[in-house]
């Protein structure tokens, strides 16, 4: 099998030949081989080759590529060449590990680099005119649907306990049918190794599992093999997540990784959600998405248009739509699906209305400057709000001189 680069503009771009021909003997590897073989979109062209990195380094800058020393003890620079951004390792293999870290030693061997890579469909090789190498099963194996380790399982797996959950994320990727048999063994046996590991490392291939198309099946062997209950601690709502993917192909809504998360967690549960996100150690703006999706006010299929209006200006159409969203695909399968639609439609289509008042025309009507003068706004923004956003400024002023009176009465 080869990979016709014309059919692949990546590896015909000026940029990338530019540095396959300033480091001579190179390969494509990983990711954007497997990608090209399934006919897929590349994202990241990761490039191997069989010389130390300083010699990388001088061949790159010799031919005026920028380069950006990266990882320039395990091997790797970073050629940047346009716009793009090229990451280019030496041939290595591992001298010791202890599931964290590796202790490496650069080589010229291919089949050597190959042999310490984590699955045979990663462990693939293209020179610049789409010829494959292939140093295990990997172009079988990729045809087939199977995620399996290079070599021996358990082996593999105790040089980078992080590939106890790539496995689960590269099948629910790439895998067809049953995971691996014993890849999973040797996975459900490092189960407690997970902890060792760092928050951002799990977090980052939890959430790309969660954004595969169907990432149900594997969770569910997650949870039945203990291994989920190491990431997330505490009752899961498995089928909430599978009605929400459900929803997601049966409309063509994009996968939204953190709301497949919430999907997981209970509602009404700060504690949950508090646990996940530390566990996680989610990035702020996702810990907060988290905690208000599944607490405060749930919408219901049948809202009003009016309250809906309401709720859009109280909590902003993305945390409306996660709510939606949430109840959705928490509701009997097929129960109220016209509805929350229209409710995302209008979501969808929601302006948000500016208020007319703001601080200083209270003040102009006689409240000094303090807390009196947020709290008077607002009596006066929830009589706008309750009445459908339709008085215009000047009715606005005649409520607030009525908040004023009655105050002061």
């Amino acid at each position: 099998m080869k990979i016709d680069p014309a059919q692949h503009g990546w590896m015909t771009a000026p940029e990338t030949l530019a540095v396959m021909t300033a480091l001579g003997d190179a390969r494509f590897v990983g990711g954007a081989v497997r990608n090209a073989l399934l006919g897929v979109s590349v994202a990241d062209i990761d490039i191997a080759v069989p010389m130390p990195p300083n010699e990388s380094l001088a061949r790159l800058r010799a031919r005026g590529i920028k380069v950006v020393e990266t990882g320039l003890e395990h091997g790797t620079v970073t050629a940047i060449a346009g716009t793009h951004a090229f990451e280019i390792t030496s041939l290595r293999r591992d001298v010791e590990t202890d599931g964290r870290h590796a202790i490496i030693a650069f080589t010229d061997d291919w089949a050597e680099d190959a042999a310490r890579r984590d699955f045979t469909i990663n462990a693939m090789y293209a020179a610049v005119n789409g010829e494959i190498f292939d140093y295990a099963t990997g172009i079988e194996d990729l045809i087939a649907g199977k995620v399996r380790f290079m070599g021996d399982a358990k082996t593999r797996i105790a040089e980078d306990y992080l590939r106890v959950l790539r496995l689960f994320r590269f099948h629910a990727w790439y895998g067809k049918g049953d995971i691996d048999a014993e890849g999973l063994r040797a996975a459900a046996e490092a189960k407690d190794k997970l902890k060792t590991l760092s928050a951002e490392r799990v977090q980052k291939e939890l959430l790309r599992l969660l954004e595969a198309e169907n990432p149900a099946p594997v969770l569910r062997v997650m949870a039945a093999t203990g291994i989920l209950s190491e990431l997330l601690p505490g009752a899961l709502s498995l089928p909430r997540l599978e009605r929400l993917v459900e929803i997601d192909a049966d409309n063509q809504f994009a996968r939204d990784a953190v709301l497949r998360l919430a999907a997981l967690l209970p509602d009404s549960d700060n504690d949950a959600a508090h646990a996940a996100a530390d566990a996680l150690k989610l990035s702020n703006a996702d810990r907060a998405r988290l905690e208000q999706a599944l607490s405060g006010e749930k919408i219901p299929a049948q809202l009003a248009a009016r309250d809906a209006r309401r709720l859009l200006y109280r909590i902003g159409v993305a945390r409306f739509r996660d709510k939606v969203l949430l109840q959705w695909a928490g509701a009997p399968k097929g129960a109220g699906a016209l509805q929350f639609r229209m409710l995302l439609e209008m979501a969808d289509n929601w302006q948000r209305p500016r208020f007319p008042l703001t601080g200083r025309e209270v003040m102009q009507a006689g409240v000094p400057e303090g807390p009196d003068v947020g709290r008077v706004l607002a009596k006066v923004e929830d009589w706008w709000v309750g009445g459908d956003f339709a008085a215009d400024e000047g009715a606005c002023r005649d409520q607030l001189k009525a908040v004023i009176e009655k105050d002061q009465a």
